[in-house]
């Protein structure tokens, strides 16, 4: 068969990454009258491009089956509320917005950051093609289309004058399978002197913190700053500061403007370039390395519920986000191991996680059983869930983060 080609540069992709076996998608949560049917399942094999150094997964499912009906909810986090809302003030400050200015987020959610913009009486527009995770956003007053961005969308807004001064894309990159037509997109709807603001994680933290559990399905892509320098550039786009930011384990925070804009360049690009160079992302020798961190954690992990269960401990998990979803399949992890998980978010309680049927509950249900570990699946929000779920300590119980490596907190 074949070699797929790369999404940017169209090269073979003739290198593994890391092959994490065979896996349902990680957001297809099931009800309880769905357990006895079928589940798809779809190869979750990472290979990284030869000549951009892009790493990325093969499509399976398009956009609009992945997309269309969301079980995320991006409000649901505190602590990602309080990031939009510090993005929010440092953007406006920065970049002098006001009520004639326009920001728009692709993949708006549930209006979690655009709402700090509308409070200051800025006006904004989200792009969200969940439509259940959009109405949410509409209910609160918040223009949103229901649509997916690219140059279609993203012409039509122009023709309407609807170019915008900041342009925002937060963890949107790596669900986009079309990445050079998002790109363009990006270009077109980009006013001429306006800045476009775009998150996601860090690749370099992927491989020195073995952050296998956030390749899945949903997330087509897995990106460097040299990989995203590139293909900005190939669109006219061009990166002019980098923050390296603690969400999601580790990520980036890119601006950009049209090529040969008025913003001047920040040292801050050329020395994270030449810290991935350092770190060898721009060497296959590097990316062959990974498969065997991967294998080290599942061990780990496996070795550690073995022990528990068979000394008789309950153990129980606390999240259901897709990582943890991504973790618990690789690893072969059912109710044999983890009797159920826990979730803030009511779309989720009284569902079953994808692949391993374990039973999501509100995380009341934890006070109510008593467990002597909780498996924080969300790990990038372990003080976070630390702080919640503080009682647990109350009856002896004990944290397990298992990213980068297994450890049990005290």
């Amino acid at each position: 068969m074949a070699a797929a080609a790369c999404r940017f540069c169209a090269t073979a992709l003739e290198h593994s990454f890391v092959d994490l076996g065979m896996s349902p998608l990680s957001n297809a949560f099931i009800g309880a009258g769905e357990l006895n049917r079928m589940e798809r399942f779809y190869p979750l094999h990472a290979y990284v491009c030869g000549e951009c150094f892009l790493v990325q997964l093969e499509e399976f499912e398009s956009p609009d089956e992945i997309f269309r009906d969301y079980s995320y909810f991006s409000s649901y986090s505190d602590s990602w509320l309080a990031h939009a809302r510090e993005l929010a003030a440092a953007t406006t400050d920065r970049f002098a917005l006001d009520k004639e200015s326009l920001v728009v987020e692709i993949a708006s959610n549930d209006g979690y950051l655009l709402q700090y913009f509308k409070e200051q009486g800025i006006p904004v527009l989200g792009v969200e093609p969940a439509r259940n995770v959009a109405q949410v956003a509409i209910d609160a007053g918040i223009d949103t289309l229901t649509e997916f961005f690219g140059v279609a969308l993203a012409r039509r807004l122009s023709d309407e004058r609807r170019r915008c001064d900041l342009l925002v894309g937060n963890n949107v990159l790596a669900h986009v399978p079309d990445l050079n037509d998002f790109v363009a997109g990006l270009g077109i709807l980009l006013a001429d002197d306006g800045v476009l603001s775009m998150e996601f994680p860090h690749l370099l933290q992927l491989v020195e913190h073995t952050q296998f559990d956030t390749i899945y399905h949903e997330h087509f892509s897995y990106f460097s700053l040299l990989a995203v320098q590139r293909i900005f550039g190939h669109h006219d786009l061009e990166i002019f500061d980098v923050e390296e930011l603690s969400s999601h384990g580790g990520s980036l925070r890119v601006y950009a403007q049209h090529a040969h804009g008025e913003h001047p360049h920040s040292d801050s690009v050329g020395r994270l370039l030449a810290k991935e160079r350092g770190a060898g992302l721009d060497r296959l020798e590097t990316y062959a390395q990974f498969s065997e961190q991967v294998f080290e954690v599942k061990r780990a992990l496996l070795e550690f519920l073995i022990e528990a269960r068979r000394g008789g401990k309950q153990v129980v998990g606390y999240g259901a986000p897709a990582k943890g979803n991504t973790l618990l399949n690789f690893c072969g992890i059912g109710t044999d191991f983890i009797e159920y998980t826990v979730d803030r978010s009511p779309h989720k309680q009284g569902r079953f996680l994808p692949g391993t049927h374990i039973p999501i509950h509100a995380p009341e249900r934890i006070a109510q059983t008593e467990p002597d570990y909780v498996l924080i699946l969300p790990w990038n929000l372990q003080d976070e869930i630390l702080e919640q779920m503080a009682h647990v300590r109350g009856w002896g119980g004990r944290f397990v983060v298992p990213i980068p490596r297994l450890t049990v907190l005290p």
